[in-house]
């Protein structure tokens, strides 16, 4: 790691936030495997930390949530007998939650979808804010269940955005069950708000953001995609690669409907555009950090 020069780890960097392989970014950069792998688990650990110190104390009001799908080691059904249930083979839930304002990332939780990690990103969540929250999400019911837990009355609008699909209809001359037909977006059927807890704003009530996200998500993650070799092997590097999206997105990427801003910048928590090789200092940061 100590022969990459500067320049060489940022564009090691720029290529994996570009949406590509590690063995892409191998053939675009000459740089060794191990090598990526090791600046990945390095600059990962430290947005982890940095995200974790710095993403506090936000004035958000309008936050939406979701959980996006991905996988580690295989797919669900070609996972082994012997490491079914155990966690990072097989199917892994990102829960997210949104600032539907400045488009933050104010929070993420890499799990499961279970009652415990709807537990986690709700009590992460009100951690990092300070004003009641207006909260979208969909209808699963672990969002109601974590609110009650972590929220006392009267301190969070909750409205939940249920959608219902239809399998896509095909044209009359494609097969029902070819990958034209079986690759296509299901056809919204309806959309109902609910009210969950307080007053939520009906014309605040929303995941549209969250779900555009997810898009940006998989375009900028390889790790993301639905149909790929360049899944995660284990989820270390998995969670690693996560962070390191998350703080790029925060503080590099400039946002169309922020007119030139990183959501980072319309959060108040710098007041600059953000490059790799900011990225790359903060391995530095940590470190300094951790020394005092």
């Amino acid at each position: 790691m100590n022969k990459l020069s500067s320049d060489d780890r940022a564009r090691v960097l720029k290529a994996l936030m570009e949406g590509n392989s590690i063995n892409s970014t191998v053939r675009m950069t000459g740089v060794a495997h191990t090598t990526i792998l090791r600046l990945l688990r390095e600059v990962g650990e430290a947005c982890l930390r940095f995200h974790d110190a710095q993403v506090r104390n936000l004035a958000t009001e309008y936050v939406q949530c979701d959980e996006v799908w991905s996988f580690c080691y295989a797919k669900e059904k070609n996972v082994p007998i012997e490491l079914k249930g155990r966690p990072g083979y097989g199917s892994v839930w990102t829960w997210t939650a949104l600032d539907a304002e400045s488009k933050l990332m104010i929070s993420w939780v890499v799990s499961d979808r279970s009652q415990a990690a709807a537990d986690a990103i709700i009590a992460d969540l009100k951690a990092r804010t300070t004003n009641r929250i207006h909260l979208s999400s969909d209808g699963l019911a672990q969002y109601v269940e974590a609110v009650i837990k972590v929220f006392r009355p009267g301190e969070i609008d909750h409205a939940e955005i249920v959608k219902k699909y239809a399998s896509s209809k095909p044209s009359p001359d494609v097969s029902p069950n070819s990958a034209a037909s079986r690759y296509s977006p299901g056809r919204l059927l309806s959309v109902e708000k609910r009210i969950a807890f307080g007053e939520p704003d009906e014309a605040h009530a929303s995941t549209s953001f969250m779900e555009r996200w997810n898009l940006t998500l998989r375009m900028q993650n390889r790790r993301f995609t639905r149909l790929t070799n360049a899944f995660s092997k284990k989820l270390e590097n998995h969670a690693y690669m996560l962070a390191i999206t998350m703080v790029y997105y925060n503080f590099c990427r400039k946002h169309a409907s922020l007119k030139g801003k990183t959501p980072a910048m319309a959060a108040g928590l710098t007041n600059y555009v953000w490059t790799a090789s900011d990225l790359l200092s903060l391995h530095m940061w940590m470190n300094e950090a951790s020394a005092a």
